[in-house]
């Protein structure tokens, strides 16, 4: 039985045994409504106030059921509403209020915007990886289900500037946009850039020219479901070794591989050095796939060891959590973005 009938129920019980109560002193005292129904509270609550009428054997009997019956009646009562209240709100209220201390103090951290089925997927690979994120979502159902789940989560209409706002837009690396429909995605995209111009963001875009609108709007980058759905169906049937052998590299036994992306920073110690004389692989293990550079949008493949490393360039590595922070180290890659200078 759930709180909600477990109460009604409990009720049910406390006021059929007042309706009992009030009806058996009429009858066996001989009194008003108005008496009977006093000498029923007096008794249920045992305050020991005197009777309105001479109490006879059998009045004198049934108060004692009375007592008897109304005792465990309110103490479970009682005890089921304090429970309720602990367990169930004001533990509630307690976990909200921990959580809101908790995004008062965010920084560089992420927001997900839409807790659907493509957000779901979102908050599972950050939660993965371990990244600070927060997630903006109408339903109410659901955001209590991700606090519930000590996921940082905050009940609103992401399109609304106070809602971003709350979510520490303002400090926050990046956003998310999985809303339901394009037009929302848009506005929060336009929302987020005018509020935090170095945000990167990336969007949903359901509609086929909409990524379009996106970048127009701030989007970094544009992800269609339907398009990369309809891609990896194609990939599997016409190359299918080829997508096992990613699905293999990227899961190979116990230990997980990740593609990742590692920025050289200012005071690394592999700027201005090449690959060669790094030794990244030997040092760290991994495998480096490509090398995107600086202020460019073309990416290296299998880059040669006379590649020169300068500050903003980007290594796509391939390895374990551990020696992609191996890597992080030498490269002072902290989570910023860097810009060539």
């Amino acid at each position: 039985m759930d709180t909600n009938h477990k109460f009604k129920f409990i009720v049910t019980i406390l006021i059929s045994l007042v309706l009992t109560g009030t009806i058996g002193y009429k009858i066996l005292l001989d009194i008003s409504i108005i008496d009977a129904l006093y000498m029923t509270v007096i008794t249920i609550s045992t305050v020991g106030y005197t009777e309105v009428a001479e109490m006879d054997v059998n009045a004198k009997i049934f108060s004692i059921f009375i007592i008897f019956f109304s005792l465990g009646t309110v103490g479970y009562l009682f005890t089921n509403l304090v429970s309720s209240f602990l367990e169930g709100d004001l533990k509630d209220i307690w976990r909200k209020r921990r959580m809101e201390n908790k995004i008062a103090e965010l920084k560089d951290h992420y927001i997900i915007c839409g807790g659907g089925e493509t957000g779901q997927h979102a908050i599972n690979q950050f939660v993965k990886s371990n990244a600070p994120f927060i997630v903006i979502d109408k339903d109410e159902e659901k955001i209590n289900e991700l606090i519930r789940n000590n996921i940082y989560a905050i009940h609103g209409d992401a399109t609304q500037d106070s809602i971003l706002d709350k979510a520490r837009i303002q400090h926050a690396k990046g956003l998310l946009c999985s809303l339901s429909n394009d037009a929302d995605n848009v506005y929060t995209v336009l929302t987020g850039r005018q509020m935090n111009e170095n945000l990167y963001i990336v969007s949903r875009a359901i509609n086929k020219h909409t990524d379009e609108k996106l970048k127009k709007a701030g989007a970094n980058n544009t992800i269609s479901p339907n398009e990369i759905g309809g891609s990896r169906m194609a990939a599997l049937m016409l190359r299918p070794t080829v997508i096992a052998f990613l699905d293999l590299i990227t899961h190979a036994g116990d230990v997980i591989l990740d593609l990742e992306d590692v920025i050289i920073c200012d005071n690394s110690t592999i700027v201005n050095k090449t690959l060669g004389e790094v030794k990244i692989p030997e040092k760290t293990g991994l495998i480096i796939l490509a090398i995107k550079k600086c202020n460019s949008d073309n990416l290296v493949f299998n880059p040669s060891f006379d590649e020169i490393l300068k500050i903003g360039d980007t290594m796509v590595v391939l390895g374990t959590e551990n020696q992609v922070n191996k890597l992080r180290e030498f490269a002072n890659d902290k989570g910023q973005r860097c810009i060539q200078k």
